[in-house]
Formats: C-alpha cells, structure tokens, sequence
C-alpha cells in the first residue's frame, strides 16, 4: 500500500469505545479519540486511572474484551485500515506490526510455558523461525533485553523470574517479530525505582536498535517527560491537551494538565502537595459538558457544553472553553 513518505504510521480518528452495563444502557470508555504517531517516534499517553489509556490502547489492536466494543471512528497502520481487517487479518498484525507490552507480565504471559517457548510459538506463528533456530533467536531476544545467562533463562517459566526480568521478557517477547510500532502499556508499575529506571532505559535502547514507533501510556510524569516526543493527556475518555513534550511542560493550558503537574512531589521544595479534589468519573457516570468540569477550579457557564479540542498555539491543542469561549460572571 502507497503511502506518503511523510504520513504517521498510526492514524487514530474519532475513536469510540463503549461498554454494555447490566442495565442494557451503553457507557462510552473512549470517546472521540484522535490521535497520530509518526515513523520513529514516541508519543507519551498520560492520564489518571480510569481515565480510558488502556481501553484506547487495547482498541487500536482490537482487543477489547465484550462487553466492550467498537463503536466509531477509524485506525489505520501505514495506511491500511486495521477496523475493516477480519480476525485472520488482524492476527498478522498483532506482534508482526505492533507489539505489545502488557501493564502486568505476569498475567499476560503464559504461566505454563517457558519464556523461551512463548517466544519460539510467536515467530512460528508469523513464519520468521522454527526449531533449532528459533530457539537461538529466542536467545539473542532475550540477550538483547539485558537477561542474564540468556539461554538458559529461555528454559525458564515466568514464575521463576524476578519482576523486573519478567518485564524484560515481555519485552523480548513483543519485538520477536520485529513489529513497526510498540504499545507500551504502564512498563514500570509495581517496579522499584531502579528497575524502572532500567526498564526504561531498555525501551530507549530497543527504540533505537529496532527503530520502533511507541506509545508510552502512563500515569507518571517524569516518565513522559524523559521518553516521550509528543504528550496527549487523557481524562475521563477523551483527549483533553496534546502538544510536544516541551510545550506541554512548558506552558500546560488545560487546567487539568495544569493540577497534574502541580500535583507532583518535589516540583517546589517545601510546598505543600496539591491533589486535585474528587475523582475520575466511573463509567457510565459521566457529568454532562466538560467532563473535568466539577472537579476544575476554573469552571464557568460555558462548561455546561461539551468543549472541543482546538489549537491555542502551532501543534498545541486543547479542549477547553477558556481558551475559546468568554466568560461573562468572571
């Protein structure tokens, strides 16, 4: 498929994703999403939990379990569209083109088989290797993430390894098949500070060595700030700020950025921590206009309608009445 040499390699349009509750009604997870990623660069998706990261992440390569479905918009990988494909179709896509590391490697990895074993299955999966050789490439995968003893760890089974080495055989595992684009779905939880470092680390090194595209969803600012090109902030589903990482952090305009950034430790010594009141609206419960509008400090009359995503500056986005409607009380 021709494509411009300047087009991203994932296009994300008006996404929507809905879950089926008990009482038979729709609740929107994921609502109007767009969102681009270009060939060789990161962009970081941040948010709090719940805010809809996972669910986005998990629509683009149509993993979304029922009773969750798609119900809108467009993805398209290298121009080819990814929602018109049939599940064969798809199944070439998952690992070959986009890899994916999951947020807990000990449930998506399979307690069952060896390490080495789940590398081998995904590259006879995809035709790339078999047998003897494929058992060599498992090794040099899992050399290449920095595992000790790399051949004989490959006989080991998920249980048998440390957390920190388990993220790392998930991440041998995701670029097994050498995909363009890497899903890296909160890499560092539940890791100590070093490992994190480590972990991350590694994700440079593997997006320089295999010259991978990635998108980096987190809730961790400092990571965003070290890793990430291009920042889109999420809340309660919807895409609320989008800029480079510089003008993100820089001039954050979105009041929510603006508590995020605000709300992390040792930003200014010997300032009281802010938090930002209330919660993420749970699903189903979503206030009607700007979803962060009961929580914003910054709320007026126009927050009653649904803001929508536009330019304050060149590629700086943002979805937010000060920026495009008048306040007349204030």
């Amino acid at each position: 498929m021709n494509t411009p040499a300047d087009a991203p390699l994932l296009c994300v349009e008006h996404l929507e994703t809905r879950f089926r509750l008990p009482n038979g009604q729709d609740a929107i997870a994921v609502d109007d999403v767009s969102l681009s990623i270009g060939h060789g660069e990161t962009l970081g998706l941040v948010g709090e939990s719940g805010s809809g990261k996972s669910v986005t992440a998990l629509s683009i390569v149509r993993l979304v379990m029922p009773p969750g479905h798609i119900t809108a918009g467009r993805i398209t990988l290298d121009g080819q569209s990814l929602l018109d494909l049939d599940d064969t179709g798809m199944e070439r896509v998952r690992g070959r083109r986009i890899g994916f590391v999951f947020q807990e490697p000990m449930v998506a990895l399979d307690p069952v088989h060896t390490i080495g074993a789940q590398i081998v299955e995904t590259l006879g999966v995809h035709g790339l290797a078999s047998g003897a050789a494929a058992w060599r490439r498992a090794g040099e995968l899992l050399d290449a993430v920095s595992i000790p003893d790399a051949t004989r760890r490959a006989r080991d089974y998920p249980h048998q390894l440390s957390g920190g080495l388990r993220q790392r055989a998930m991440i041998a595992l995701a670029l097994a098949a050498e995909p363009r684009l890497l899903i890296a779905d909160e890499p560092t939880t539940a890791l100590d500070a070093t490992v994190q470092a480590e972990i991350l680390d590694l994700l440079r090194e593997m997006r320089r060595q295999f010259n991978l595209s990635v998108l980096l969803i987190t809730h961790d600012l400092a990571v965003v700030s070290e890793m990430a090109d291009r920042v889109a902030v999420m809340y309660a589903g919807r895409i609320v700020e989008q800029a480079s990482t510089t003008s993100l952090f820089s001039t954050p305009s979105h009041p929510y950025t603006q508590a995020l950034l605000a709300s992390v430790p040792g930003t200014v010594p010997g300032v009281r921590l802010k938090t930002i009141a209330g919660n993420v609206p749970a699903l189903g419960q979503l206030p009607a206009g700007c979803t962060f509008a009961p929580r914003c400090e910054s709320r007026f009359e126009a927050c009653e309608e649904r803001p929508l995503l536009a330019p304050t500056t060149a590629n700086h986005d943002v979805r937010c009445f000060l920026y495009t409607a008048r306040c007349t009380t204030c």
